[in-house]
């Protein structure tokens, strides 16, 4: 269900450091709206150059659409707003389905879907476009913490889960297609470049690699010293970057080298 809103952004940060912002800012105090002007944003990184507010409780996640003018955000209100980044940077829909904290948000390649995992079990499939809910896929027993989409290919998508399972899912089917089974929570899944295996992590500390074809876990990657929470895939498939609540309770991330002779090599 898409609900349209206008919530612009509540405030903008200015960069800190003597250099200056290649765009400016126009607040309109009153309308808690925010408007740019001249050249096309860009930020040093050293501050944020725009705070979009509306949630009603934590974001756990945002995710830039792959024509980079729209993002997505989630967290634990149940709700998935839609915000336009360029002009009035304003909160254009509201994505209402699920009945628990939204964990996490993936746009697939072209962006025609949006896919959202939650800890009412499910994974939803929405028109990126309509904002219309199209495919709720249910099967696991606890809290889905990770959702992906396959990058090419047939229309799959893999999930993890508290329920210590890995599914591999079908979005054109009801039910899922397989399921492999962890020892323990499963905190993120992704897809290898080739969408012929998942990758995911979880609090055993390790990575492990599930191969679509034989059915099975095929290695599992050491390095880690705690939860593994999260993981992205380079562009070109050839690295895996990792994160981890390691060192302390600080995040950490690595770099791992995947090599098709099912080799791994660790970068700290």
């Amino acid at each position: 269900m898409i609900e349209p809103k206008k919530r612009g952004a509540e405030m903008a940060v200015v960069p800190v450091g003597v250099k200056r912002p290649r765009t400016e800012l126009v607040a309109a105090a009153q309308a808690q709206q925010l408007s740019a002007m001249g050249p096309p944003r860009s930020s040093s990184l050293q501050a944020p150059i725009m705070l979009l507010s509306g949630h009603e409780g934590e974001v756990y996640c945002c995710k830039f659409h792959p024509n980079g003018a729209t993002l997505a955000s989630s967290g634990y209100d149940r709700l998935i707003l839609l915000w336009n980044v360029y002009g009035d940077c304003e909160n254009y829909a509201t994505l209402k389905g699920h009945s628990g904290a939204v964990m996490e948000l993936h746009y697939n390649t072209d962006g025609s879907l949006l896919f959202s995992a939650s800890t009412d079990k499910t994974v939803c499939v929405w028109d990126s476009e309509t904002g219309e809910r199209v495919k709720r896929l249910k099967g696991h027993t606890s809290f889905v913490n990770s959702c992906f989409p396959a990058r090419r290919g047939p229309q799959l998508a893999c999930t993890g889960s508290d329920d210590g399972t890995v599914k591999l899912w079908d979005i054109r089917k009801k039910a899922s297609v397989h399921t492999f089974q962890n020892t323990y929570q499963v905190l993120s899944v992704t897809f290898n470049d080739t969408s012929d295996q998942i990758i995911s992590g979880g609090i055993d500390n390790d990575i492990k690699v599930w191969d679509l074809r034989q059915n099975k876990l095929i290695y599992s990657m050491q390095g880690h010293g705690d939860s593994v929470t999260g993981l992205s895939l380079s562009a070109d498939g050839s690295y895996l970057l990792s994160n981890s609540m390691d060192n302390s309770g600080k995040p950490k991330c690595v770099f791992v080298h995947l090599c098709t002779h099912y080799r791994s090599k660790v970068w700290g």
